[in-house]
């Protein structure tokens, strides 16, 4: 029978260069100094958790924790740097020994020293994006499967569905039957692709993104010394972000703390919105299951926004069953009150966006301090053309905007290639879509096709799609049943009720075989889908496909010109979705398309789970403002599939929100 004895670290004086009380409030200080033992500190929106977890991993080494039995996890390289960096310069001194980094490096860092042992030599790769698409890409090959006939799934779709079932511990069947229910037959295909996927890593020594911590994990779970060893060297763990990480990483964090118990994970779960990416609500909310002892400290005091916004963030969140209560508490003096403005139509919503930035401006707030924020990118459309109209520049987060999107040019360019029968630009775009058409291929084609066009002034009569049939005999055998349907998809584009309706050749664009593609080509099919729906309801504003056209290629130039470095403006307003602006803040944060259906979303609205992931986008939308916040929604707006408008409802959300704490504009137009 085996004793454990426990040493403890022989500690004389402590004398600390670091005045705690001094530099933290009551509710830091709490978590800073907590025993050794299990902890989950939730920390609310601007309430300093940055600067806890510094002050933290300062504190166990200022108590005489050696720095190399400390391991500090975080979701970021930046993250790790900034926290070590800010540890570093609270104790004058550099510490190389302590362990800091994102949960692939440190993976990386130990796999390095162990991969003997799971079947891979010390000096493995690590592909990137572009290189695990291409060896999936062989992997199909090699699996002989007639992608042409089943409508497979392309590389990169693929691994995305891999990364889903690796990171969430599911397997391939699992996360079709969730998210990818149009390929759910091709499951059994798909996941052998994946065995031989894995196979051809471990035969080349190469490792992907996801296997440093998959293998990480194994090496762990299937080997007790190696997994001895580091429960014993890490004696403090430390957890960023803890409401991000996704099953696999939990799993890790908790095999790793087996011994110690000493992990501390720090988050806010109000602020957990990466569900569809694989991260798991549960971990955070159900952590004081797994470690009864746990002490649970909050942080609840908010530096950043005044009271009334903290008002209504609270009042936003309230209606979430599933959290752990707490109630943002300011330390700023008194503001405004947010306002909820109603507009008639999103064309009003984009006016009144642009000209109060304008007027704010005008009252000395930067342009970088104003964010527009919304649920999805094409909420933005008329916004972006109401900005470049009155010439305010702005930028988009995800740096790519709507009009120069590869699912927008793919779909405008079957209008453009019936409006305009020689345009050679849209003409490739269209058939390099097709399988077995390359870039040679595509020139060979058009040469072809060149000889039966039709002159721009004489495109009627089906003079696009005659050409297309006119050139069949060029195209290959694996091409033919493709390029019978686009040639039949552009009949339909032309005919005389068709050809001068913008959105209805959209429509038609889509149901000819583009939704397909969209499928095969990007993970993110139903976003993409949603884009498209509203370039057809935008279209449908115009009264000739010239019209939609031109204002198309006008707004792309003036994008163009406006991303040259040598631009004028250094300022722009910021518009970015509510995912990519979290964890930044601004002066002045409007908020727009608040309607049911578009905030939440239709789909996520579906399902409590989902509905409760809504409601807490929508609070990391209203805790970026710091002084001023506009909430905002149109009454009408242009709908998909009809000529008319489509009646909108005001996000329950905003229906949460007492009508005391905001502050309802009235909007009169003049002229």
């Amino acid at each position: 029978m085996s004793r454990e004895y426990v040493l403890q670290p022989f500690r004389g004086g402590v004398r600390l260069q670091i005045d705690y009380e001094r530099e933290l409030n009551p509710q830091q200080l709490a978590a800073v100094t907590a025993p050794p033992g299990p902890a989950l500190v939730i920390a609310g929106a601007g309430s300093g958790k940055t600067r806890t977890l510094t002050y933290r991993v300062a504190y166990l080494l200022e108590h005489g924790v050696p720095p190399e039995r400390i391991l500090l996890l975080t979701f970021t390289n930046k993250a790790a740097g900034e926290m070590m960096r800010r540890v570093s310069e609270l104790l004058g001194r550099d510490l190389p020994a302590l362990w800091g980094g994102t949960f692939h490096a440190i993976g990386n860092r130990i796999l390095r020293h162990h991969a003997p042992l799971i079947g891979f030599e010390r000096d493995f790769t690590i592909l990137d994006r572009e290189d695990a698409k291409h060896l999936i890409a062989t992997c199909i090959a090699e699996s002989e499967i007639d992608v042409k006939a089943t409508r497979f799934p392309k590389p990169e779709v693929l691994g995305e569905i891999f990364s889903l079932a690796v990171n969430t511990g599911k397997s391939v069947e699992q996360i079709l039957a969730e998210d990818y229910e149009y390929f759910a037959p091709l499951a059994e295909a798909m996941e052998a692709v994946f065995r031989r996927y894995e196979a051809r890593k471990r035969a080349t020594n190469a490792m992907d993104f996801d296997d440093l911590l998959r293998l990480w994990f194994r090496l762990l779970r299937e080997h007790g010394p190696t997994c001895e060893q580091y429960q014993r060297r890490f004696e403090f763990i430390l957890v960023d972000e803890y409401q991000d990480t996704n099953k696999l990483q939990s799993d890790l964090i908790d095999l790793l703390a087996a011994r110690h118990r000493n992990v501390m994970v720090v988050g806010d779960d109000a602020q957990s919105i990466y569900t569809w990416r694989g991260a798991n609500f549960a971990n955070i909310l159900q952590f004081p299951e797994r470690y009864p002892d746990a002490k649970i400290y909050k942080i609840e005091t908010n530096y950043r926004s005044t009271p009334e916004i903290l008002t209504v963030a609270n009042a936003a969140i309230a209606a979430n069953a599933h959290q752990f209560t707490k109630r943002l508490t300011p330390v700023r003096p008194p503001g405004v009150k947010p306002a909820l403005v109603v507009c008639n139509d999103a064309g009003e919503q984009a006016a009144f966006v642009a000209q109060r930035v304008l007027e704010l401006r005008d009252e000395g707030a930067e342009l970088n301090r104003m964010a527009v924020l919304y649920r999805s990118h094409f909420h933005a459309l008329e916004l972006q053309l109401e900005l470049t109209r009155r010439n305010i520049p702005f930028s988009i987060t995800s740096g790519i905007r709507f009009f120069e999107q590869a699912h927008i040019k793919d779909v405008t360019a079957y209008v453009r290639l019936v409006h305009n029968p020689r345009d050679e630009l849209a003409f490739k775009r269209l058939v390099l879509m097709l399988p077995g058409v390359g870039a040679r291929g595509a020139m060979k084609l058009w040469t072809a096709y060149l000889a039966h066009a039709p002159k721009a002034e004489a495109k009627s009569r089906a003079g696009v799609s005659g050409a297309l049939k006119a050139c069949a005999q060029s195209v290959s055998s694996k091409t033919a049943r493709p390029w019978a349907q686009f040639t039949e998809t552009i009949a339909q584009l032309e005919s005389p009720d068709v050809r001068e309706d913008a959105a209805r050749m959209i429509e038609l664009a889509l149901a000819g075989g583009y939704d397909d593609y969209l499928k095969q080509s990007y993970p993110n099919y139903r976003s993409r889908l949603d884009d498209l729906k509203q370039l057809a309801a935008f279209a449908a504003t115009f009264d000739s496909v010239e019209a939609f056209l031109t204002q198309i290629a006008l707004l792309t130039n003036v994008e163009a010109e406006d991303d040259r470095p040598a631009g004028r403006d250094t300022e722009r307003l910021r518009l970015s979705t509510v995912h990519q602006a979290k964890g930044l803040e601004f002066d002045v944060v409007f908020v727009i398309m608040l309607c049911e259906g578009l905030f939440p979303s239709a789909r996520s609205a579906e399902t409590e789970a989902g509905l409760e992931e809504e409601r807490r986008l929508f609070y990391v939308a209203i805790t970026r403002a710091r002084n001023e916040l506009y909430l905002s929604y149109p009454l009408v707006r242009a709908g998909f599939g009809t000529s008319g408008v489509a009646l909108q409802q005001p996000s329950r959300f905003l229906e949460e929100i007492p009508k005391t704490l905001l502050d309802e504009w009235q909007l009169r137009s003049y002229g």
